[in-house]
């Protein structure tokens, strides 16, 4: 059994919960001894109530001698070891009798300073939130980087121009109900003062909404060519935008090449033709021989 699977199998059997060796030192400290006085005594060959026997020693040893002197200790300890209920051979007594003075023994100190002491405890908790890599898409919907940023431009442009038609809508709008208001007052003026109005003043009312009425339209005319130049440069963007999109990926054969291909296809023609026509006069020449040689 491996060295972890063991040790987690004593814990169960001595009835401990789980706990975390790095946090609690001690208690991972008091396992590990007592799994290797266990498996001292099974490598030593003793036999298997006298290993148990060993476990329970060490177990007693290290609570009942807690602040006690190393004198003290060694008492208990030989104590113990002569009150053990299992007869061990002399060889076997020898083993066990060493093996704690080379250990509990000589490491006494060390661990009087593990049992009575505190550890202290700085601990830093932190928590961070992960937030998983988005899922990519499918490969076959993939674009060039450049074909990309070239849409978003496009988009971009397109988002704008709307932007400033829509401002213009709403320019034309506000000024209207503005002259719409105007009229209104100027209406209600002229019924309140029905009675008492002289030509002057109605002269008055009516140059004050002709002048109001005109500079409107002068702001909506003005607002207008403003924003058509605007519109027309972004119209112009755009489609030099589109007179130069990029290339894309794999970029499809260029005209010089296929015309390239087509030359060479051209020139492969002209010499299989030549070569033909090469071959047929040689043959109508051994042809005209063979006449000649006939006729004589």
């Amino acid at each position: 059994m491996a060295q972890k699977k063991g040790r987690l199998h004593l814990r169960d059997l001595l009835g401990w919960k789980e706990f975390d060796e790095v946090r609690d030192l001690r208690r991972s400290i008091l396992l590990d001894l007592q799994y290797r006085n266990l498996v001292f005594a099974a490598e030593k060959g003793l036999p298997w109530p006298a290993v148990a026997e060993v476990g329970n020693l060490t177990g007693e040893l290290l609570w009942e001698t807690k602040g006690l002197s190393i004198l003290q200790a060694i008492r208990i300890l030989q104590d113990k070891l002569s009150a053990l209920q299992v007869t061990l051979l002399p060889s076997h007594r020898r083993a066990v009798c060493d093996y704690f003075h080379n250990t509990f023994v000589k490491h006494y100190l060390l661990y009087q300073f593990v049992l009575t002491r505190e550890r202290d405890r700085r601990q830093t908790f932190a928590s961070l939130e992960v937030h998983a890599p988005p899922t990519p898409l499918p490969l076959v919907e993939g674009m060039d980087v450049s074909v990309w940023q070239y849409q978003k431009q496009l988009e971009a442009i397109s988002a704008a121009e709307e932007e400033k038609r829509a401002s213009l809508r709403q320019f034309r709008e506000t000024l209207q109900v503005e002259r719409e208001n105007l009229l209104r007052a100027v209406y209600r003026n002229v019924r309140r003062q029905a009675e008492g109005l002289s030509k002057e003043t109605l002269i008055s009312l009516v140059k004050e909404a002709i002048k109001t009425q005109i500079q409107n339209l002068h702001d909506i005319i003005q607002h207008e060519i403003q924003t058509t130049f605007e519109i027309l440069q972004l119209k112009l963007q755009r489609k030099a935008l589109m007179l130069n999109p990029p290339v894309p990926y794999p970029p499809p054969p260029s005209p010089v090449d296929q015309g390239g291909k087509g030359s060479k296809n051209a020139k492969k023609l002209k010499q299989k033709s030549s070569e033909n026509k090469q071959q047929g006069g040689e043959k109508e020449k051994e042809e005209k021989k063979k006449k000649k040689k006939k006729e004589k």
